[in-house]
């Protein structure tokens, strides 16, 4: 009843609380490489992907609100500002340490009950990747929204309307185009033209530039009704309409159903934690590659014995654990993924071992036999690109929660329902659901079924004190950027700042090593090609947001140079 009568008040007056002038986003500067400052705090922080969104969460943390309520808040106005990477119409995974202790939920999207192993193809012809990203047939249930209610319903302090106040004023009164959604739009114009998004980003066939106001009025109207109903509206009611009729209609229409909708739950899973030196890294389990992946190159590297700076090392480490990602993980309810032996010491040392710490392997890495796996599996071809945000946020009561959310693809599949984007991350599944020879593709798409992640939010425990939260966007590179970051503030003692700005290496079992372009000395290019590494350069836009809690309690924040994200605390 008082969830009611206040929204009730809300919508009658046209939300009172912050003016829309303290609330509205700052046109950013295009951010460089350089670590942007530290920030510290010894009461509570935020670091989000948008200044408006981490001034929306410290607006929370200040008037008594609890990290869960920051985060709620941060998220909605990033559905608002950074809409290319995020939204209601897609899921997320949440690391969350409160008073029962360490926990994970996992909201990612689900595929139709009526999905089948052949989703993507069209008689016996396999789609294309970006075919299939613009069809109904890559959106799957959105987790994101019952995450929040979910979080909000356990952690909550503020009452669920006033979490809504920033993100619409924002939607409704507009804010100034960032340069960083100028360039997506700009970049993703064609894919746009003749799609729902274009009436939103392409205003008369053109691309908002940066600076110029954006309003998204339906989006606020979206925003009210949740704030009166809760995430019922999305799953059981009208909203939940928007998105079937998105969907399901012309070209290559989805099959997506409101008992799709209604059916979907978030699945609080045990976070998957492993050992690193002195620490205790723990983050989000199968149908997240994240933790095992992000585990086994901390782990493989331990394992040589080598400096943990060595990007060689680095390199190799990424290799094997890229060819382990690829064959084993997928959704832990529907096939058997052998967590516990891709992070077994044994089984890793075995590994480390093929790792010669002077010379690159040549070819593709065969995937490992781990003890405690099950089933004959083929690796998966799926492809994933970054459409995604992170944000960790620590309250003064000591509740914190490291979230990564997307839509997966730059805008999703394009598709809108009632102003908010909705995902394509069905495309996640292997397209081929099983091998020439017969054996299955862990990955392959199948009724209900949760597509294999990137996605790595992170906790870093000493003993069982909190040290640090980690997490970032970039598509499948996501666990590379993150373990790249650990390995900055735990082995070589960086602060987060200074982490998140750390050059970047990729390796994902491919041909060639990839550098971040212009990040790199030309000492490491020569070393790395006398190592005989096929050499790619790449721009790398990771979106590190990452907390670092010092013994005497002292919260320090970094937020990553290549986006416009900021840390904020008290």
């Amino acid at each position: 009843m008082i969830r009611l009568a206040l929204a009730t008040l809300l919508l009658i007056v046209g939300l009172g609380g912050p003016s829309a002038a303290q609330t509205r986003a700052d046109p950013e500067a295009a951010s460089g490489r350089a670590a942007k400052p530290l920030v510290e705090a010894t009461t509570h922080m935020i670091v989000a992907a948008h200044p408006a969104a981490a001034k929306a969460g410290r607006e929370m943390l200040r008037a008594g609100g609890s990290a869960a309520d920051a985060a709620i808040a941060a998220l909605l106005v990033l559905n608002v500002v950074e809409p290319q990477s995020s939204g209601i119409g897609g899921g997320a995974f949440a690391l969350v340490l409160g008073p029962e202790g360490l926990t994970s939920f996992d909201a990612r999207e689900t595929a139709p009950l009526s999905a089948t192993p052949r989703l993507f193809f069209d008689g016996d012809r396999k789609l294309g990747w970006l075919e299939a990203v613009p069809s109904g047939r890559s959106v799957g249930v959105p987790g994101q929204l019952k995450l929040m209610e979910d979080l909000h319903r356990r952690h909550g302090r503020l009452p669920w309307p006033r979490l809504f106040y920033p993100a619409i004023q924002l939607a409704e009164g507009g804010f100034p185009v960032s340069p960083r959604l100028a360039a997506s739009i700009a970049g993703f114009a064609p894919a746009l033209i003749g799609t729902d998004a274009a009436a939103l980003f392409l205003p008369e066939g053109t691309p908002l530039a940066e600076g110029e106001i954006l309003r998204n009025p339906a989006l606020a109207r979206s925003f009210r009704r949740i704030a009166l109903l809760g995430a019922e509206m999305l799953y059981q009611r009208s909203l939940g309409d928007a998105v079937i009729a998105s969907v399901q209609k012309a070209p290559m229409p989805g099959a997506l159903t409101a008992e799709d909708l209604a059916a979907y739950r978030v699945i609080e899973r045990a976070p998957v934690c492993h050992g690193f030196q002195t620490w205790r890294v723990c983050g989000m389990g199968p149908p997240s590659s994240g933790a095992t992946t992000v585990g086994q190159i901390l782990g493989l590297i331990e394992a040589t014995g080598g400096a943990a700076d060595d990007p060689h090392l680095f390199a190799e480490a990424s290799r094997l654990a890229y060819a382990d990602r690829g064959l084993y993980l997928a959704d832990p309810d529907q096939v058997k993924v052998p967590v516990t032996g891709l992070l077994d010491p044994a089984y890793l040392a075995q590994r480390a071992a093929l790792i010669d710490p002077e010379r690159a392997a040549e070819g593709p890495a065969s995937p490992g036999t781990p003890p405690w796996q099950e089933g004959r599996l083929a690796p998966g071809d799926a492809v994933t690109s970054p459409g995604t945000t992170h944000l960790s946020v620590i309250d003064g009561a000591g509740l914190a929660i490291s979230l990564t959310a997307s839509i997966e693809t730059a805008f999703g599949s394009k598709r809108v329902a009632d102003g908010f984007l909705l995902n394509n991350q069905l495309t996640d599944f292997s397209f081929t659901p099983a091998a020439e020879d017969g054996a299955p593709v862990a990955n392959a798409p199948g009724p209900g079924k949760r597509p294999r992640s990137s996605m790595a939010p992170t906790m870093v425990f000493e003993g069982d004190r909190l040290v640090a939260l980690a997490g970032s966007p970039g598509g499948s590179r996501i666990p590379e950027y993150v373990a790249t970051s650990l390995l900055a503030m735990l082995a070589s003692g960086m602060d987060p700042a200074e982490a998140a700005a750390r050059p970047h290496i990729s390796q994902r079992n491919r041909a060639s090593l990839v550098l971040e372009a212009g990040r790199h000395s030309a000492e490491t290019r020569a070393a790395l090609a006398a190592n005989g590494h096929q050499i790619e350069e790449s721009a790398m836009t990771s979106g590190l947001h990452l907390i670092r809690i010092a013994e005497d309690g002292v919260l320090q924040g970094g937020a990553d140079p290549r986006r416009e994200g900021i840390a904020l605390g008290d």
